[in-house]
């Protein structure tokens, strides 16, 4: 029976995160990588052809697992887009608060780790979680009644930026988030829709 690998993809993705979390993008090199779980450059290689190919999968994987939870809020809430909206706002803090390496690598944004130089198959399932994601949005917005372009910024203010403003704010700053921050998040957003 073969042994199973040492340096397995997830060992070397969570190295990626730690090391992106803690100098940006630009620190994700494969020898930095490979430094970091005590494998010869070699392995990183075998599982990634190359940096580019590190930097999307590092992103890809967090970024999904994100949108998995923040897409299953978005939807648990049944037949009310108030309730849908502001869970999911408390769930883009909670999430950062039980996740601060993977907020702090998302908050660069894909196209700092390489987003117009990735495969089509990356490139491809970006989208793929970002049309999922945008299409719930666009399902609450729609539920909210908003019709207007005020309306489709309001949403979007209230669901995405209001909550990755606090986010930023204290993540980037090498902070902790407050203890109130999911309350905050939560309470801005119902007053953003209260008049919807």
């Amino acid at each position: 029976m073969a042994r199973p690998p040492r340096y397995d993809t997830p060992l070397l993705l969570d190295a990626a995160v730690q090391l992106a979390a803690a100098g940006g993008p630009a620190a994700v090199t494969m020898a930095a990588v490979a430094k970091a779980v005590g494998a010869p450059s070699g392995s990183v290689y075998h599982r990634f052809p190359s940096r580019t190919a590190l930097l999307a999968e590092v992103w890809l994987r967090t970024v999904e697992r994100f949108q998995e939870g923040y897409a299953a809020v978005l939807t648990a809430s049944g037949d009310d887009p108030r309730q849908a909206a502001v869970a999911a706002s408390r769930h883009v803090v909670a999430w950062s608060r039980a996740h601060p390496e993977e907020a702090a690598l998302l908050l660069h944004g894909a196209e700092a780790f390489g987003r117009s130089e990735w495969a089509r198959e990356y490139a491809d399932r970006a989208d793929e979680g970002n049309r999922r994601v945008f299409g719930e949005i666009s399902a609450i917005a729609a539920a909210l009644g908003a019709a207007g372009t005020v309306e489709t910024e309001r949403i979007a203010l209230a669901l995405v930026d209001l909550p990755l403003a606090l986010v930023r704010r204290h993540v980037r700053g090498g902070g902790r988030l407050p203890t109130h921050a999911e309350q905050l998040a939560a309470d801005s957003t119902a007053l953003l829709l209260s008049d919807l």
